[in-house]
């Protein structure tokens, strides 16, 4: 309570500034990132499984990982085939080095449903594109939204 009121009383005072924190350039890794889930809004599957290498592999956990562009691209186009429309909102993201820790909210509407899921995606990056992504979320989240 002291440590408050003492910082206050600075900020009040003239001629006195406080630090500011250091606040980090975000790494292009980052960046690569919140480009890939931007993309997801437009359910382009070339587009998506070009954000991965050649060889990138696409973990979705509660399913068997998916290896390679091609078959990646068939994934997801066989999984958002049925989706008309998704929106994912990141809520935290951690980036250190070729590591990046994505948390998510994935709004998705599946025909007349809407499923609201909580996802966090750890993405592995290689030479600016995704080697690894293993994607962690409550499969029963979303098929009870589809089925209830």
């Amino acid at each position: 309570m002291r440590r408050r009121v003492f910082l206050s009383a600075l900020i009040m005072v003239p001629g006195v500034a406080l630090a500011q924190p250091k606040v980090e350039p975000m790494s292009d890794n980052a960046q690569v990132i919140r480009d890939f889930i931007v993309a997801w809004s437009r359910l382009n599957p070339d587009e998506l499984a070009g954000f991965f290498t050649a060889d990138g592999v696409y973990h979705n956990m509660p399913t068997a990982p998916v290896a390679g562009r091609e078959a990646i691209r068939a994934f997801i186009a066989g999984f958002v085939k049925p989706w008309t429309s998704t929106q994912w909102d990141l809520l935290n993201l951690v980036a250190q080095g070729d590591v990046v820790i994505a948390e998510r909210l994935d709004r998705t509407r599946v025909g007349g449903k809407s499923v609201d899921l909580p996802c966090c995606g750890v993405f592995k990056l290689e030479g600016g594109k995704i080697k690894l992504w293993n994607d962690y979320f409550d499969m029963a989240t979303y098929t009870k939204a589809l089925t209830g």
